[in-house]
This record gives C-alpha cells, structure tokens and sequence, in this order.
C-alpha cells in the first residue's frame, strides 16, 4: 500500500513540476500579462480547467487583497492536484523571481548614489517595453470581459477612474461598484422601480382616478398576437415566457440549464445549475465551513500581529519589517500596481530604503518574471542591511509576510466559494468584477507610463511621453506582440536593447 501511495505522489510531483517550471523564468510583464499566459496554458494547452472556471478565479483572485496572479496560479494547482500541488507550484512561480530580486539588492548596496548613464537607458527601455506588454494583456482580456454594453462602460469607468484617483481603498470601492452594476441591472431592479414610479404617476394624472384600465387591444399586445399567428399556422398556443433574469452570454453546456430562467423573485429559490464540466474538483477536506475557519483564523492573526507592533515600546525593526508587509499584503487589492506606492510609504517613509534604490528596484522589477510582490524581498534585504543585520534574514521575513495574507485568504476563500458559485446573483456579479478588474489594467499603464523615464537630474522618474523615443518603444512592444506573435520577454529584452541604442545616438 506504502509504495503504491508513494508511487502516485511521485506521479503527481511529477505532473504539477513539468506543467509549472517554466513560469517562475518566462512570465514576464506582471499581473495583466501572466493572466493572458495562464489562460493559454492552463485552458487550452494542459486543460485543467475550463474558461468559465478561469474568469471565475479570475473574478476570485482580483477581488481578494494579495497578488493577483500567484493566487490565480495556486488556485489552479489546488483544484487540480490538492493543497501539496498548490504549495509547490507557488514555490516554483516565485522563487525563481525572488533570488534574483535578492541579489539585486546586494549590488545596489554597493554602488554609487548615482548610477552611469547608459544604466538609466537600460531601465526607461525596459518600463517603455512593458507598459506596451501591460497594454496588450489588457485589450486581450477586455475581449473576454466586455459581454454588453454594461461592461463595456464599467471597464472605461473603472480605468478612468483609477487614472484620477489613488489610495488604499479606493481600488475595492472600484471593484464593489461594478459587481454592483450588473448585479442590478440583470436583476432589472432599476427597471422595476421605474416601471412602479411611471405607473404611480400615470394613476395620478387629472381625470385617471377612479377610472378602470382597459384590457389592451389585440394589436397593442405582441403576445397575443404571437398566439393568433401561430393558431394560424397550425400550431398550439406556446405558454407565455417570463422575462430573462439577466443578459449573461450563455455557454453552450449551459443552454439547457437557462432556457428555462425563472423570474427574478424566483432566483434564490432555482439556482443556477452547474454542468459537470464546469465543477470545482476541491479537496474534500476543503469544505465551507472549513474555509469559513481558515478565513476568521486569519483575522485573528492578522489583529494580533498589528497590535503587538503598536503595543511594544521599542519594536524590534525585523519584526516591524514583518509586520508592515503583512499589513501591505492584507490591504493591496489590484495586485503588482497598487503595491509599489504602498510599499514606498510603509518602507521608503520609514527612512528603511533610500528613494533611489526604491526606484532602482522599481525598474527592475518589471523586467523580472514572475510576481511583482518579489519587490518586498529586495527591499526586506535592503532593510536589514542598513540596520546591521542579516540580508537573507530580511529578504524572507519580508517574502513571508507579504505572500501570506493572500494565498491564506484566497485558500478558505474557494471554500465557500464551492458553496455560493451556483446562485445567479454571483455569476451576475463576477461579470462586474471582471468588467473592473480589466479597467483597472489600464490604470497600471497609466502609472508606469507616468513614471517609467529615468535619468540623472529625474531619479524619481517621469512621463515616457516626454521623449518620443520611449514611446517608438512602448509602441513596439505592443504592435510586436499583436500582429507579429512577438513573446513577452522578447519584447522586454528588445525594449532594454533600444534603450541602449537611444543613449548611443544622444551621447554620440
């Protein structure tokens, strides 16, 4: 029996190793653009899961706080091959990124205030060429979310909104609105109170009251003249339908489920049915309840750890380190973009970082694979180092404190998530979130764009638009990767590539 059950882990060790070793190397481009190659990997090439269920974690992953694609990713692995497989597919994907955000922060503790020229090249071609990436990710998976008009709205609203504001809580506020929106309008909530109001109004009209309604003309009623058609022809009169309870596409293994959609005063009685394809293969210790305990346990914790930090006199600075990173990675909703400018603040402002090597790391990460949360290991080490104590020491305390939050979360999340995906307000619901959560990508554009330009006398970046040479380059990538099948990383290393060409012919 022992070497049997040893045999299939070997087997599913196996399988979860040569599907995800890859990723930790190749994904380049941050959150917009490991969704794109998740999709294509884990949908169409290996088939674990079906589009419905990826836009549903899709939906999962944006909306809880943490990075955004390492939960996706973990989420796959654990509806695929169990908690074991999940852990070890999140060690893959970010220890690769993380080594090497480590041993960047080694040599910027050892360079100069100011850094040579053709290095700042390197780095605004580098941002140039992603924010092009950024883009692409975006317009691709804007084609899944956008279904209607609604959502169409709500992806322009969502983007020009995080454009013109920032701060911690406005990004979920951004995301409740649109799960809002459709939720409302599918439910035609909005139409029933309009229809009441005009119907209220009408009866108080001058010589309306008391008056009897008249039962409308054949002519004024479609339904009735849909049956003398079809007595005409030969055939019975068909039942009178409700109306829809939402205008959500319908997949094709759902059409029998949703032809017949009952009324919504009906829906939380008749649930949305679920095809066997589309179920969630959850571990079976993973249950509702179970999840509800994971997530009132991380609470608990959560609580805990930041009242001590407040309590103590005289906090120790790792154990601050930690701390701050696990608020960070508690309160950042909307991944990688939303977490550089908190990061700064719990770091840069606390006089741990020096603002030039925050913004050295900045340009790096984003030619880094793999998740942009690995940020917190270089500046964890760049912490410890300037207060005297171990590098390695504070590179983990900080990769473990700002993963946690999310991949804890999102774990006794699919939990109840196994138990409430069924009803139809919540599909309603996630067509809004993923609406929102494509808007914001756009917001990320905005923001690297603003600041991707770095040069001697702007260290603290500026607009990629103030020379048109960065924006040939941003233009580059994203046409590249459009029409000519031109990969992430190779856009990347083409950016940095004409980075050092721009410098060439300035400096010449």
């Amino acid at each position: 029996m022992l070497p049997l059950r040893l045999k299939n882990l070997t087997r599913r060790v196996w399988k979860v190793i040569r599907v995800n070793w890859h990723l930790g190397v190749t994904a380049f481009g941050g959150p917009p653009v490991h969704f794109r190659i998740f999709n294509e990997k884990f949908v169409k090439r290996a088939e674990w899961i079906d589009e419905q269920i990826f836009q549903e974690l899709f939906s999962i992953s944006q909306s809880l706080s943490g990075p955004a694609s390492t939960k996706m990713l973990y989420c796959i692995n654990l509806l695929h091959g169990g908690l074991m497989s999940a852990v070890l597919s999140f060690f893959m994907w970010s220890l690769p990124g993380a080594i090497g955000m480590f041993a960047l922060s080694i040599g910027v503790s050892n360079i100069d205030e100011t850094l040579p020229a053709p290095v700042y090249a390197l780095f605004s071609g580098l941002n140039s060429a992603t924010v092009g990436v950024i883009a692409l990710a975006a317009v691709e998976l804007s084609q899944k979310a956008i279904t209607d008009k609604l959502t169409r709205l709500i992806v322009f609203f969502t983007g020009a909104a995080g454009m013109l504001y920032n701060a911690l809580w406005y990004f979920p506020v951004l995301m409740v609105i649109s799960g809002l929106a459709t939720l409302i309008f599918d439910f035609r909530w909005v139409h029933r109170l309009l229809k009441t109001l005009l119907g209220a109004a009408r009866s108080l009209r001058p010589g309306r009251q008391g008056q009897t309604l008249e039962p409308a003309s054949e002519s004024q009623n479609p339904n009735t003249t849909h049956q003398l058609d079809s007595l005409s022809a030969g055939h019975p009169s068909p039942k009178r339908s409700t109306p829809p309870v939402s205008d959500l596409p319908v997949t094709e293994t759902e059409t029998q489920a949703t032809s017949t959609t009952p009324a919504p005063s009906t829906t939380e009685t008749e649930p949305r049915i679920i095809p066997a394809s589309h179920a969630l293969a959850l571990p079976p210790s993973l249950t509702w309840k179970t999840g509800g305990l994971i997530v009132a346990a991380f609470f608990v914790t959560f609580v805990a750890i930041i009242a001590l930090r407040g309590a103590l006199p005289d906090t120790p600075l790792l154990y601050h380190l930690f701390a701050n990173m696990y608020l960070a990675g508690t309160i950042i909703f909307g991944g990688g973009p939303v977490v550089i400018p908190l990061l700064r603040e719990y770091v840069v402002a606390e006089g741990w970082v020096s603002p030039r090597d925050f913004l050295i790391g900045l340009a790096m990460i984003q030619a880094f694979p793999g998740p942009n949360f690995n940020f917190a290991v270089f500046l964890g080490s760049l912490t410890a180092l300037g207060a005297g104590y171990s590098s390695v020491a504070g590179a983990v305390i900080a990769w473990v404190g700002i993963f946690t939050p999310g991949l804890v979360l999102v774990h006794g999340t699919m939990g109840i998530w196994s138990a409430v995906r069924s009803r139809r307000w919540v599909k309603s619901v996630l067509r809004g979130v993923n609406a929102g959560a494509v808007g914001l990508m756009y917001t990320a554009v905005y923001r690297i764009f603003g600041v991707g330009y770095l040069d001697e006398q702007f260290q603290s970046g500026r607009s990629l638009g103030d020379d048109p040479w960065w924006v040939v380059i941003t233009a580059s990538s994203y046409v590249g990767g459009r029409y000519f099948g031109l990969n992430a990383p190779s856009a990347i290393i083409l950016g940095a590539v004409m980075g050092l060409v721009r410098y060439g012919v300035v400096s010449a």
